[in-house]
């Protein structure tokens, strides 16, 4: 497997119409954001914070897109479509090993991307000193590197138990 194939695996394979895992997305990245919205002002752009926001973020926008029928139903007749439904809506969750680090996968990856928003504030205040941007980004390519690992080892368990 290439690491290109690997990379779309791990990261667009779970891209499917599930409103069970969307819920739970949603309710994590609801809990994230409680974290930073009631942090106080003066401490909103430490490390800490700033992960638990940009992580909400991601959370919250992914589990709006789990929440999303995807191009599945075109061209089938009203029962196919329902049927479709039906099947979406009882899929249960995947083990929670692999739920949770595909969930510390998705929360890291709102810091790693979003990091450089953090300049916008000092941008527009220049009495707000410089956010620690280098640290953010490294929690969140640490929090995708360790749910990869997790991922990584629970295949590896299961492929060793076949």
């Amino acid at each position: 497997m290439t690491i290109r194939e690997t990379l779309l695996e791990n990261f667009a394979a779970d891209l499917e119409y599930h409103p069970r895992r969307a819920a739970l997305y949603l309710c994590l990245g609801f809990a994230a954001g409680c974290f930073w919205f009631f942090t106080p002002f003066h401490l909103k752009l430490d490390a800490v914070p700033a992960v638990f926001g940009f992580g909400s973020l991601m959370l919250l926008c992914k589990g709006v897109f789990l929440l999303r029928k995807s191009s599945e139903g075109l061209a089938m007749t009203f029962q196919e479509v329902e049927k479709l439904t039906r099947t979406a809506a009882g899929k249960k969750l995947p083990t929670i090993t692999a739920q949770a680090s595909q969930v510390l996968q998705d929360f890291g990856l709102g810091p790693f991307l979003l990091w450089p928003l953090m300049t916008v504030p000092h941008n527009v205040d220049h009495s707000i000193g410089r956010p620690p941007m280098l640290m953010v980004a490294s929690f969140g390519a640490c929090l995708i590197l360790v749910g990869w690992f997790i991922r990584w080892l629970t295949r590896r368990t299961n492929v060793a138990a076949k």
